[in-house]
């Protein structure tokens, strides 16, 4: 014990309990994190670490045994001053004892109280200037809701794992527990009993015996930046499965702990981590802490969760895999820096996860949007923005933080186009802001918009801050033999928006041909005009199930102005040409004149009318700018309209 205990002082001075077999979906994620997160109303979850720090590097030494809830160690923090001051003040439960704080080798003077840390540096530290503590503690950690420090077994084998998300990391050891700071880097060195493995964050560096064999120093290393509730740790008799995988010429390495009960399911499971990762990495971008690795540990809670390289996994069932693999570009790489933004983090894993699931099984693709959507619309009200952060249930919400906030990005994707769409997400990821650091919801705005030259504003406002989705009711009537003449109304299932902006798929067809058109609707019953190119006899509003809207309905009928010959033209005023669209005309003829403003003759065109109508394009490209006249005669009609060259 005395050769362990000069072994802990010399590595300081350096520097969801149940298992749960069977499918998942977003319900089961959402329920698992929720009830991991329950801690958010248990108690009072509010940071007491001072802002006058920023956090550099941790290294952290841990002595566990998965049969004792007790934890022993020592945390070194090395920190950059953000201001003149002599004290800094970290998150630390009172379950825990601290006992001495050194700068150096000299004792500082500290107060434990309402689980805050504040510390007395020896003298005052000027803003911009780096220093370390290190704080020794041990105790049994706080039994907080579900736990943030976790003790179980697994074939009759003791098992103990930690899960901090929110904040639980300040549960079993002191940091900076908000979402506000990441460290730059971290050392893990984790003592624990000979006969099992130890799992942490980054690169396995060493695993060293002491007492006799009968002790083991297991050192992790990670090189990026990291917030304190994504480092990790887990221990108990893991088989380690490695394997590797290229990604655009860097060769990641892959590495699994899990139950040597469960290696032949972990080991068929890394197939569907592969693939996943290569599709992500195109999509996105590279794996974001490429230099190091990905490992899945397994555990017992009956969900996942993302920790940085190493997320923990109760099975492998390929919608968990995914959704917690995309967590390592939204979450980890890129965290929500407040939880009313928390679909950041969880809408994009629950959008990725889907995105997986349709490029590997694509005929299902539609029908799972169709399960998501209805899942959405069950209740008429609730917005993505998350308002009461002190309600868990609310934050980990799975009809509105994850499936809503998955289709947002469905419904940014149609809107911007695939192409322009995961340019911008390449562009988040890639932001100097926000790389490895935080981000809100007008972060992604910002990107999307500098890729698209599209304002977002109304978007985000209705669709994010907004409650509620629209219900379409469409009509249309056809005009000659390939055009139709469609208008749309909206209702909204919640007043806190009168009108929901959005493009809307439309799908157009009869028994031998079909067409998609994408109609803007920027306002209330809008009326289109759309040339398709045959007569269909059906049309359906948004037939794949993008955009989120519910008892949608289209109806055929004769517009009440189609009864009296009608001309109208589009676009007008125009640069390069116009059509000039003809309907409820009785006669099967017409005649199209388009005089200048003075009286001369431009063009002139005879057309068939076909059930009283049809459309006819001038060319106006080499006319001088100014105003022109159509006159249609058709029988005894007589019509007289507009045109402005511009």
């Amino acid at each position: 014990m005395i050769r362990l205990i000069y072994i802990l002082l010399f590595l300081t001075s350096f520097a969801k309990a149940q298992s749960v077999q069977g499918n998942f979906d977003t319900d089961n994620i959402s329920f698992f994190e929720k009830r991991n997160n329950s801690r958010l109303s248990d108690r009072n979850i509010s940071n007491a670490n001072s802002n006058n720090f920023d956090v550099t590097y941790y290294h952290c030494v841990w002595e566990v045994d998965p049969a004792i809830r007790y934890i022993k160690g020592s945390v070194t923090i090395y920190f950059k001053m953000l201001q003149n001051g002599q004290s800094i003040s970290v998150d630390l439960m009172n379950d825990l004892t601290t006992d001495s704080v050194k700068q150096g080798s000299s004792l500082l003077q500290f107060s434990h109280v309402n689980n805050e840390l504040s510390i007395t540096l020896n003298s005052i530290v000027d803003k911009g200037s780096l220093d370390s503590l290190t704080v020794y503690y041990q105790g049994i950690p706080a039994n907080s809701g579900f736990g943030s420090f976790i003790l179980s077994t697994h074939a009759n084998v003791s098992v103990m794992w930690t899960l901090s998300e929110p904040y639980g990391s300040r549960d079993w050891w002191p940091c900076k527990n908000g979402l506000d700071d990441k460290a730059d880097s971290i050392d893990v060195y984790i003592i624990h009993p000979s006969e099992y493995k130890a799992a942490s964050n980054g690169l396995l560096q060493t695993e060293m015996l002491v007492e006799s064999g009968l002790k083991t120093i297991t050192h992790w290393k990670h090189l990026y930046p990291i917030a304190s509730y994504l480092v990790c740790m887990a221990v108990t008799n893991y088989l380690s499965l490695s394997d590797t995988i290229d990604i655009d010429g860097n060769l990641l390495s892959m590495l699994t702990y899990c139950y040597p009960e469960s290696q032949t399911s972990f080991a068929d499971g890394i197939q569907n981590t592969q693939d996943a990762m290569r599709l992500f990495s195109s999509a996105i971008c590279p794996y974001p802490f490429i230099k190091e690795k990905y490992g899945h540990v397994q555990f017992g809670w009956g969900g996942g969760m993302e920790h940085q390289t190493s997320t923990f996994l109760v099975n492998t069932d390929e919608v968990l895999i995914a959704h917690e693999l995309a967590h390592q570009w939204f979450g980890d790489q890129i965290t929500c820096s407040s939880w009313h933004d928390i679909w950041l983090n969880e809408g994009f894993a629950t959008f990725f996860s889907r995105f997986y699931m349709e490029k590997k099984y694509p005929d299902n693709a539609i029908n799972a949007r169709r399960q998501v959507l209805e899942d959405i619309v069950v209740e008429p009200g609730g917005s993505v923005w998350v308002a009461d952060t002190s309600n868990v249930d609310r934050v980990f919400d799975s009809r509105l933080s994850y499936k809503k906030g998955s289709f947002l990005l469905e419904m940014l994707r149609l809107k911007l186009g695939d192409s322009l769409f995961f340019k911008g997400l390449k562009n988040y990821q890639a932001d100097t802001l926000l790389k490895y650091k935080y981000a809100s919801t007008k972060d992604l705005q910002r990107n999307l918009e500098a890729v698209s030259g599209i304002s977002l504003n109304h978007f985000f406002d209705q669709w994010f801050k907004g409650e509620g989705f629209p219900t379409y009711h469409l009509q249309w009537s056809m005009l000659g033999n390939r055009h139709v003449k469609i208008k749309i109304n909206q209702q909204t299932s919640d007043p806190s928006v009168d009108f929901f902006e959005m493009l809307i798929p439309i799908k157009c067809m009869n028994s031998t041909q079909e067409k998609v058109i994408f109609l803007n609707n920027t306002l209330n019953q809008e009326i289109f005009i759309e040339d398709i190119d045959f007569a269909p006899d059906t049309i359906i509003i948004d037939p794949e199930y993008r955009i989120i809207s519910k008892n949608n309905s289209a109806e055929k009928i004769i517009f009440s102005d189609d009864r009296d010959p009608i001309v109208e033209i589009n676009p007008n005023p125009t640069e390069y040409n116009f059509i000039v669209y003809l309907n409820g005309f009785v006669s099967p003829t017409a005649t199209l004149r388009v005089f200048n403003s003075i009286g001369q003759l431009m063009e002139e065109k005879t057309v068939a009318l076909i059930n009283g109508a049809e459309w006819v394009q001038f060319n106006c490209i080499n006319w001088p700018k100014g105003l022109y006249f159509v006159k249609v005669i058709s029988g005894a009609a007589h019509v007289s309209k507009r045109v402005l060259k511009i």
